[in-house]
């Protein structure tokens, strides 16, 4: 392992979503814990993508460089992303001569390709990290470069083909922040009662215009039993946030004072709201569901459809497979089956216990350090040789 008195050079490289660093930014805090000022980190991603003011904010010199998206569809900017691709790889490969890592963390998306890839040539080792229940596709066009694939679940190996061999289950880190949650602070802050149970729905950072339509039509009903915070996305995206405002001003004010609609929850209320929630109505990203397994939260769960390699229905499958979770299927999303399915849980106080037991056998809290061990490993491989 890397000693204490050695310098660490590591070059994160990863972004578009948050998907795509949260986890880099986790185990970054694991590897600053464990060698304080022995390490220099770098930062390589797009120039318009939110890893720029995560790098900035993290204090990490950022890099960026010309990336084109990957698509599986066609679209008008595919041409031009074709010819982004090969430059950006060539910027990739000058700039880790420059830096000089001693590996290289990739975090997935098509921001990470050039220099994983980059890194392969150069003979520098890779780590890329996979987030969901599939392959994605900048995972399938970096294996053959890296040394090591982390993913988040054992199921993940399957598709990984002649690559299997490279696999090694990690987890997916999660934000420590998450599990310092208050309930009491959340109900605060919403100006909830205790005596009430509180339902958190969430169609992710975007929203879900499916889901937002169903909660709409049932409001009345289901808060007859529940206090419900629900996170609808931002009205730029789907332009549901001002009509369920006006909705919940409409309701009477005693079930008006139990709904509380929001474009997005901050990320110091999020701990707090997750500690609350009874149960969670949600899309099933891949960071979602890790979060729903660490905390034990149980959870419908409503996949996108035609998610790129069907990757939310293949995170949702796992939870639900551990009985941590029911899913129900966008085809089948109606009004009155949501309702019927919410009320059904919340009367099953001890069903909704051994859900929260089961989503905590899917987890696995100690994946930031698995990560950074992976790193320091292969970093001290690379210096030794």
């Amino acid at each position: 392992m890397q000693s204490r008195k050695q310098q660490l050079h590591l070059v994160i490289a990863g972004g578009g979503t948050g998907g795509h660093i949260q986890p880099a930014v986790a185990v970054l805090h694991v590897l600053r814990q464990r060698l304080s000022l022995n390490i220099s980190v770098f930062w390589i991603g797009s120039g318009r993508g939110l890893e720029r003011q995560i790098a900035q904010q993290e204090y990490v010199p950022f890099y960026p460089i010309l990336t084109g998206k990957l698509r599986r569809y066609l679209a008008w900017q595919t041409p031009f992303d074709l010819v982004k691709i090969p430059l950006g790889l060539l910027q990739a490969i000058v700039l880790l001569r420059r830096l000089r890592p001693h590996v290289v963390f990739g975090t997935g998306g098509y921001v990470s390709v050039p220099a994983v890839i980059a890194a392969g040539i150069l003979g520098i080792p890779a780590i890329i990290h996979e987030q969901t229940a599939t392959v994605g596709l900048a995972t399938r066009l970096t294996a053959p470069f890296v040394r090591k694939i982390a993913l988040t679940y054992p199921q993940t190996v399957q598709w990984l083909g002649h690559f299997a061999h490279k696999a090694t289950v990690t987890g997916l880190p999660l934000r420590p922040e998450l599990f310092t949650g208050d309930a009491s602070q959340a109900l605060a802050h919403f100006q909830f009662t205790p005596q009430l149970p509180v339902l958190y729905i969430t169609g992710g950072s975007l929203g879900a215009h499916a889901l937002n339509l169903a909660v709409e039509q049932i409001l009345p009903e289901l808060l007859l039993f529940t206090q419900v915070v629900h996170q609808c996305g931002p009205t730029t995206a789907n332009h549901d946030y001002p009509r369920l405002r006006a909705t919940r001003a409409a309701l009477p004010p005693a079930l008006a004072t139990r709904y509380q609609v929001v474009e997005y929850v901050d990320s110091h209320v999020l701990p707090h709201l997750y500690a609350a929630a009874t149960l969670v109505v949600s899309r099933a990203g891949a960071n979602t569901v890790a979060e729903l397994a660490g905390l034990g939260k149980p959870a419908i769960l409503i996949p996108l459809p035609g998610a790129a390699g069907n990757e939310q229905a293949r995170n949702a499958a796992i939870l639900e497979q551990a009985g941590g979770a029911l899913v129900l299927p966008q085809q089948d999303l109606t009004p009155q089956r949501l309702l019927s399915l919410i009320q059904t849980m919340m009367n099953q106080p001890e069903q909704l216990a051994q859900m929260a037991e089961r989503a905590r056998n899917v987890a696995r809290l100690d994946a930031a350090e698995r990560l950074a061990t992976l790193l320091l490993d292969y970093a001290s491989a690379s210096t030794s040789s």
